[in-house]
């Protein structure tokens, strides 16, 4: 199709938060390239909010997939109610089953459509247990790239960060995190998977230490329950801490939090896509997971991360396989030193 006659792109990630938030630059610099063009972002309801300052031309909708878009039935009446907005080229960055019966109906009704490669058989090349073929693979954003170049768009990556053309958006009264004596810390602690949690007695020393220096301030971040009782306890046992866990601060205002930060310390996570879609340098720590695998955090630095070398690892994707070797090795012998040594030459990198 010529590019001149394209009107309408529908784009479709649905989740997870983390694979939503690594679209975020591909999609903003496809938007600035082509600014003629309309384009529509299909995303869940709670990832739609990361879309902060968009470009005026583009459109996020939502998909209510646990409601009225659920199951066969459900994806058909979504299908319906975008297929009003005529649309001529359908972007598939997801590829799970909800995503391909949508762009098959778009593409029985005349769209062209192009679908994320995700690497599935490398990927399982690279986790096996044996004959591991251990290379770098694609990242995210090269593989969400390719899909734009197949219905062909071609642009420069032009995101730095989501407050590029603003200013930092202003905190809510009773939240001020600015501090020019100290040197601003954040902690995202926790993971959705045990292989990419670093240990929690472990994780304490890293912050008893870095709390017991005044040139530090420490902000946590997390979820309710659990995390937040835990964050909780370092709180109230350390001091030049803060925590932020499960206070419903919004997107928008953690993500100004995260703005202003010299560094955040986060798992392989959603936390690590966050910080870095404001251009806060993450040290970020992997277990069973690898960097190989692709999912670094948008223009992060490989040195930066913090990991032990095991022919086991990576095994696992998302982290969500049991250790074989019963003993999280992966993330038992990085030891907290290892951690807070990257964290003051990023810091002392950036005086």
């Amino acid at each position: 199709m010529d590019i001149n006659k394209i009107k309408k792109v529908l784009i479709i990630r649905l989740s997870a938060l983390g694979d939503v938030a690594m679209s975020i630059p591909i999609v903003y610099s496809v938007c600035r390239a082509y600014p003629q063009i309309e384009f529509t972002m299909l995303t869940s309801p709670h990832a739609s909010n990361l879309f902060i300052e968009k470009p005026a031309n583009l459109v996020i909708i939502s998909a209510q997939i646990r409601g009225r878009h659920s199951g066969i039935k459900g994806l058909y009446t979504l299908y319906r109610e975008l297929r009003n907005s005529s649309f001529n080229i359908i972007a598939d960055l997801h590829d799970v089953l909800r995503s391909k019966i949508l762009r098959f109906l778009f593409a029985l009704s005349g769209c062209k459509v192009a679908h994320i490669n995700k690497g599935r058989k490398e990927k399982r090349k690279l986790t096996t247990r044996e004959h591991k073929q251990k290379k770098q693979l694609k990242s995210s954003f090269v593989r969400y790239t390719e899909v734009f170049n197949k219905l062909g768009f071609s642009f420069n990556e032009t995101f730095i960060s989501l407050f590029q053309n603003i200013a930092t958006p202003p905190l809510p009264d009773g939240i001020n995190i600015s501090d020019n004596s100290k040197s601003l810390i954040g902690i995202a602690p926790f993971a959705k998977h045990k292989g990419k949690i670093y240990p929690i007695e472990l994780m304490e020393i890293v912050v008893s230490q870095l709390s017991s220096s005044d040139k530090y301030q420490i902000f946590f971040f997390g979820s309710k329950g659990h995390e937040e009782t835990i964050i909780n306890e370092w709180t109230n046992k350390y001091s030049n801490t803060i925590s932020f866990a499960g206070k419903n601060l919004g997107f928008e205002t953690e993500l100004s939090i995260m703005s202003q930060l010299d560094v955040m310390l986060s798992m392989d996570s959603a936390n690590m896509h966050l910080a870095s879609l404001v251009n806060t340098p993450v040290i970020s720590i992997w277990g069973a997971t690898h960097p190989y695998v692709g999912f670094m955090g948008w223009r992060q630095d490989k040195s930066n991360t913090v990991e032990i070398e095991l022919p086991c690892r990576p095994c696992s994707i998302f982290g969500n396989k049991p250790c074989w070797r019963k003993d999280y090795a992966c993330l038992y012998e990085i030891t907290p030193e290892m951690i807070i040594e990257k964290i003051k030459l990023l810091i002392n990198s950036k005086k």
